[in-house]
């Protein structure tokens, strides 16, 4: 009887192991929030510039406290390789993005950071490109798939295949309203979407300069004063 209790409890142990773990490999495949909506934890950006505010990480510049340069706010949880990224936003003025697989420019200071940009504005023709902060520039516009290569110079040869109009795909921004972006990075492939529009695919086949994991960051940019602010921010990550 002794033996048949104690083979029961193994089995039981068994299970709930096993359990366990299916478990814990389920949440690896899942969307985790990474904003709680009330503080900044787990995000570090200049206090003079970042805030929550209204349940949104909130940055802005004033005539009186400007940036000098492009500054970001920068996710503490992990340098994400391949991942689905999640969130939405609002911008009065100016321009911002969303840095994923980035790396920090400086030294003397954390919030400068270069890398992929998912890009957006106030205005009417960068949101949804994406752009090399610091990085090599535009990488591919609206309404292009472009593939990023070197020739045998080691020059960087860019080669775009049209999908869409830039002008009938910025039509899904709305202005100085919460717009959903998403990103999806696989290997060297890079796929952002506006409110379910896809705006650009980027592939970066540059040994040389890709980047395989990097830095998660929120970009307030320099110049005219602007505020832009980000809300139910959902990270999934590959196994």
């Amino acid at each position: 009887m002794y033996r048949s209790r104690e083979l029961m409890n193994i089995s039981l142990i068994a299970v709930a192991i096993t359990f366990a773990l299916s478990t814990a490999l389920a949440k690896d495949n899942e969307f985790v929030t990474i904003f709680d909506g009330k503080t900044l934890e787990g995000w570090d950006g200049d206090p003079k510039f970042w805030r929550v505010e209204d349940g949104a990480i909130t940055g802005q510049t004033t005539k009186e406290n400007p940036t000098r340069g492009n500054t970001f706010i920068v996710w503490k949880g992990g340098e994400p390789a391949d991942f689905e990224l999640e969130l939405e936003y609002k911008i009065e003025g100016g321009n911002s993005g969303i840095q994923y697989r980035s790396f920090r420019k400086s030294k003397t200071d954390p919030w400068r950071i270069g890398g992929y940009q998912a890009d957006f504005e106030a205005g009417d023709t960068y949101s949804g490109i994406c752009y090399g902060e610091a990085f090599r520039g535009i990488l591919s516009h609206r309404g292009q798939k472009t593939t990023l290569s070197l020739d045998d110079k080691g020059k960087l040869v860019r080669k775009a295949e049209k999908f869409g109009e830039s002008a009938e795909i910025g039509k899904a921004v709305k202005k100085g309203e919460w717009n959903a972006y998403r990103i999806v990075a696989r290997g060297y492939e890079f796929t952002q979407y506006i409110n379910g529009v896809k705006t650009t695919v980027l592939i970066d086949n540059d040994e040389k300069a890709r980047r395989a994991k990097g830095l998660l960051a929120l970009q307030l940019h320099a110049g005219p004063p602007m505020k832009v602010q980000f809300r139910n921010i959902r990270l999934k990550q590959a196994n």
